[in-house]
């Protein structure tokens, strides 16, 4: 596709809840500041996304690459760039790959890097950190709640990241932020390791220097990954996506709805003893969307839409170390019991729920 210029393409991954999105709305929104037209591709074993919808009420050109990951849809990653980069004439271009992936360096990065070199100037790859756990699997060698294949997972996208950003550094205090930095560069040394907040801006300034670096070295940092072991961690993650209408019916209020789904799916789980590994919910109104979300840490609302409305459509993502099954109908236990209550009729529109299948990437770049 000739006459159109080159972008830059950053990969920004990052185990499930370590704040990816609500990352790279900040971002894209420093990028658009400094006049840079920003693309957004996210990724997911299935369709029907918050994070698609998420970045869409913030009006971003977003491209969704579902059924399953970046390094197993390679072809149709680089199709979505490339439609993003033919109608929006992007700057830079960001790939959010699915949060349970790894060896993303030897399957994504450096085959854009080799095949592509004339339509993108590849970033260094960045990975995402959740402080809670990094201390868990990183400082205290466990596995955060999952089992040692999951952790497995967590550990290999740190290795092989040019960058690792310790995400959510305001909620620590200035003794555990030394903490798990240190703790960082002494496991991963070869990466550079930065403190960031979405909700601060901590960290944007010195992490958008280092994407904006000569990429020469990008994607330097190629681990050996045995994909039995990577493929067995994924299939333990229970996966469900659920869209449902609701409505019409009484008027309610929508960020009440999603926080409440949140809550209530969430402390359902745990009373199950079941991980959380992320869990969102978005209350699409035709006047405003709310999004809330869970990463197995905390609870928050995301998005407040402000809106009192009688229908909306709702999106449910979940990602648990439980039974898939079990997860689909403790969610629709709690859909009923939350809508129902409301007094609101509603039906599932589209439902996945499944465990990942072995990833069998279209490329792999070898030490």
């Amino acid at each position: 596709m000739t006459g159109l210029k080159q972008a830059r393409f950053l990969v920004i991954g990052g185990f499930l809840g370590a704040g990816k999105t609500t990352a790279l709305l900040q971002l894209a929104s420093r990028l658009s500041a400094a006049n840079q037209k920003v693309g957004l591709i996210t990724n997911d074993q299935a369709p029907d996304l918050v994070d698609t919808g998420m970045l869409k009420v913030r009006a971003l050109r977003v491209e969704e690459v579902a059924g399953a990951c970046f390094c197993c849809k390679f072809d149709d990653l680089v199709e979505a760039a490339e439609r993003i980069r033919r109608d929006a004439l992007p700057d830079v271009l960001i790939g959010e790959p699915v949060g349970s992936c790894t060896d993303l360096t030897a399957t994504v990065v450096q085959p854009l890097r080799r095949l592509y070199g004339d339509r993108y100037a590849v970033a260094p790859y960045s990975v995402l950190v959740d402080p809670v756990r990094a201390r868990q699997i990183v400082c205290e060698r466990g596995f955060g709640g999952f089992s040692a294949k999951v952790a497995y997972i967590f550990m290999k996208q740190l290795e092989e990241a040019d960058v690792i950003c310790l995400n959510k550094v305001d909620t620590l205090t200035p003794a555990q932020r030394d903490e798990l930095l240190a703790a960082l560069r002494a496991e991963f040394p070869k990466a550079a390791v930065l403190a960031i907040s979405a909700f601060t801006g901590e960290g944007y300034d010195e992490w958008l220097r280092l994407l904006g670096a000569e990429v020469v070295d990008a994607g330097r940092n190629i681990a050996a990954v045995d994909y039995d072991v990577y493929a067995e961690g994924e299939a333990e993650l229970g996966w469900l996506n659920l869209h449902v209408e609701a409505g019409p019916g009484p008027e309610f209020d929508a960020d009440a709805l999603a926080r409440d789904l949140v809550a209530g799916l969430g402390e359902r789980l745990r009373r199950e003893r079941k991980e959380i590994a992320h869990l969102k919910a978005l209350v699409e109104t035709a006047s405003g969307s709310a999004v809330a979300n869970d990463v197995g840490t905390a609870m928050r609302l995301g998005v407040a839409s402000n809106a009192r409305v009688a229908e909306a459509r709702i999106i449910v993502n979940a990602r648990v170390h439980a039974d898939p099954d079990e997860l689909h109908r403790t969610a629709e236990v709690v859909l009923a019991q939350l809508l129902g209550g409301r007094g609101l009729p509603w039906r599932v529109r589209a439902q996945a729920h499944f465990r990942p299948g072995r990833p069998v990437p279209v490329h792999r770049v070898g030490k």
